[in-house]
This record gives structure tokens, sequence and C-alpha cells, in this order.
């Protein structure tokens, strides 16, 4: 098993919390950061075959995990040159060939409870999370459900199949080979600055998605300093040992 972790983005919206620091560099809690917390999460787990993507800030991020997991991981570091101009989907065309196995996919700004990733590796299918006790969220993911099984995730779908969704996947390597096709079609098109998600919205017809309810379990962007600000509260409120 490997996880993508994509951590190539600019970190603009959290503001001065990333003037001078890697967004994923970030504390949730004191001496704490996010992709700290990410990779001790994993490394618990028995995943320690990383492939990262980076762009913005790349040689402060690389630096600061070696510092804590050159003896611990294997991590592979694949630099988007052209992060200010491209979306994550061009970042993963970078990495495919360092992507070899069944795979975790998701985002250096996610938090994840350790249960959820317990759950993930539970599966023995292809899985992405949602949550239907959240509501709709305005700008971020969503996923249309029918019988369990993803129709098509986005930020602009809203009906009555919709659900909240955190794009953090689960693939068998079977079912990432044809999403990672459809990436490599969409990016050699040019088409660099959509969601990877556009590209598997082509395919759900052949790849059997199913959705992962977590059912109120702690699962969250970390965009903004509010994001922050609220995963720091629900921290200190559960009293969670990180």
């Amino acid at each position: 098993m490997q996880a993508l972790i994509l951590n190539s983005g600019l970190g603009s919206r959290m503001g001065a919390l990333t003037e001078n620091k890697h967004k994923s560099m970030v504390e949730i809690q004191e001496g704490l950061t996010l992709i700290t917390y990410q990779l001790r999460t994993l490394s618990q787990m028995g995943i320690t075959d990383i492939v990262m993507t980076t762009g913005h800030m790349k040689d402060q991020l690389i630096h600061h995990i070696r510092d804590e997991f050159s003896d611990k991981l294997n991590i592979s570091f694949v630099n988007n040159p052209k992060y200010a101009t491209t979306n994550y989907i061009y970042s993963i065309y970078l990495a495919l060939q360092e992507l070899k196995e069944d795979l975790f996919l998701f985002h250096g700004d996610l938090y994840f409870d350790k249960s959820v990733i317990t759950d993930l590796m539970e599966s023995e299918q292809s899985v992405v999370v949602v949550d239907t006790t959240l509501p709709l969220p305005e700008k971020d993911f969503k996923a249309e459900v029918q019988d369990g099984s993803i129709k098509k995730i986005a930020t602009y779908i809203n009906d009555e199949r919709c659900i909240a969704c955190q794009p953090l996947y689960k693939l068998t390597f079977e079912d990432w080979k044809t999403w990672a096709a459809a990436i490599g079609k969409f990016c050699e098109e040019g088409k660099t600055n959509v969601y990877a998600e556009e590209a598997l919205n082509t395919i759900l017809d052949q790849l059997p998605l199913k959705a992962l309810d977590l059912q109120g379990k702690l699962c969250m962007e970390v965009d903004t300093q509010d994001d922050l600000m609220v995963l720091q509260t629900k921290i200190r409120k559960e009293g969670m040992k990180l």
C-alpha cells in the first residue's frame, strides 16, 4: 500500500500563517504540524511508502519532513515546476510512474481522525469518504451517490443525491490505473487547470467507487485560518491525543 499526498499548492487562503511557511506546516497542536500528524498516522498504520508532490516552498517542506521521517518512511518527492499555473491534476500526472500499488490519495491540508484510516484500510474495494451528518458545503467537494456508488464528485453539484465529500480515497491498483489513464489523457490534451476529479467523472462507469460514510468522524480540510481554528477547538474539546 502506498500513499500519494498532494502538497504542491500555494496555500494563499491561510493568509499570514503561510507567508513564510508551507501550508501543511501549520500547527494543529502546539509543536505538531499537520503534515507531521499525517505522516505519523500513516506510519502507525504500517503505510511507509509515500509519494508526495511538491511545488510552493518545496525545499522548506522537504527539509521539515526529512528531519523527522528520513529513517522511518520511504518518501519520494515529485516536484511540479508549474504549480502556480496548473491544478493538482498535473502534479498527479507527474507522479504517475511512482505509483505501483493500492493507494491512499489525499491532500496535504486534510486532517483525518486515525479511525478514518482504519475504516479505509478495512475496505476491500475502492472508496472515497463522505459524511451524511454534515450539511452540503457551498464551495467544497460534494459527491453524487446512488445506491452507495459514486456517480460524480465536484464542487458545483448540488441536488438531492449529493453528500458532503472529502477527497480522501482508498483505491485498488486496478481502479487507480483506470483513473490514472484518464488523468494522463486530460493532461496530454492540455487540461491541467481542472480538478483531477473531472477526469475521474469521465470513467466512473468503469470504476466501481463506493461511498464510505464517516457518520461524524472528524475529517476536514484546513484551507483557511477559520478552518484551523475550528480544528484546534475540536481537538481541545474532545481531548484528542495526537
